[in-house]
């Protein structure tokens, strides 16, 4: 999935455009509702402001090292999942609808804003935190401009692959951050041959992965259907070296307990056995 860009729900994109529009109706030697907006919208400490602040700092940080660059994008992702969304929906909401009231909306989002590009990079990416699916290589496009931006340096696709890799699998508690880690592998080939069985437990598990319950429901019903194919097999297969390694895997094929954890390792383990079963297919 691809988050399509919002100018009306880009906070960052509309100070800019409160900001130019300010300056139009000085220009025009009127009074300029757009400042009210302003103090009414981008002060204090609500969601939304918080939410500003982080598209305000990427502005402010240009000419930056790689690594500065990295670790700014990093920061604020992390903080941008811990914001409150439905407050800042809200916000946003009445924020379009003040400036309605004083401006036409077309006219008003025509305006040219020179960090467009940066400001609708950082609006995808910040979305995306919240979305279970989506496309990593939208991932990669919104984050290689985002560095650009940031470092002034022309960026290799490649090397913020391998970043956005890293970044993920750092955070074991996040089981959608693993699932993200195997869907950009996939760049370089590692899982371009994925079974119809595996790519829907994993997308299943990408849904599913904000529930520890659900997950390991999910997990040890088709540990259930694996067990059962084994057995399957077993019964039908003449060669007895060839029953014994099915009985050794047979009993490693246990479900998860309610007191247990579900961790990456699950999923590692469901998409292994699946592929043995892909082969079992065969004898």
């Amino acid at each position: 999935m691809r988050i399509k860009h919002s100018k009306y729900k880009n906070t960052g994109l509309i100070f800019e455009l409160l900001v130019k529009q300010i300056a139009a109706d000085t220009l025009s030697r009127k009074d300029s509702p757009a400042v009210k907006v302003l103090k009414k919208f981008y002060t204090g400490r609500t969601p939304l402001v918080k939410e500003f602040k982080l598209y305000e700092y990427i502005l402010k940080n240009k000419g930056v090292t790689q690594g500065k660059g990295e670790t700014i994008l990093s920061t604020i992702t992390e903080i941008s999942r811990s914001l409150d969304r439905t407050a800042i929906k809200k916000q946003k909401y009445d924020l379009i609808a003040e400036i309605k009231n004083s401006y036409d909306l077309d006219e008003f989002f025509s305006m040219k804003v020179r960090d467009y590009k940066p400001l609708a990079a950082l609006y995808c990416l910040m979305e995306a935190q919240s979305e279970n699916l989506v496309d990593p290589q939208f991932i990669v496009d919104n984050k290689t401009t985002l560095l650009e931006h940031l470092t002034n340096t022309k960026q290799n696709e490649e090397d913020v692959k391998d970043t956005l890799v890293e970044e993920y699998a750092k955070y074991d508690k996040d089981l959608r951050l693993l699932t993200y880690k195997i869907l950009l592998e996939k760049f370089n080939g590692a899982y371009e041959n994925f079974l119809p069985e595996q790519k829907a437990i994993l997308r299943e598990f990408i849904n599913a992965s904000d529930s520890q319950v659900k997950l390991r429901t999910l997990i040890n019903e088709e540990l259930a259907k694996i067990s059962t194919a084994i057995t399957q097999t077993k019964e039908r297969v003449k060669d007895d070296i060839a029953k014994i390694k099915l009985d050794e895997v047979s009993k490693m094929i246990t479900p998860i307990s309610k007191q247990a954890k579900v961790t990456d390792s699950h999923l590692v383990n469901l998409l292994q056995y699946y592929e043995l079963v892909n082969e079992l297919r065969t004898l």
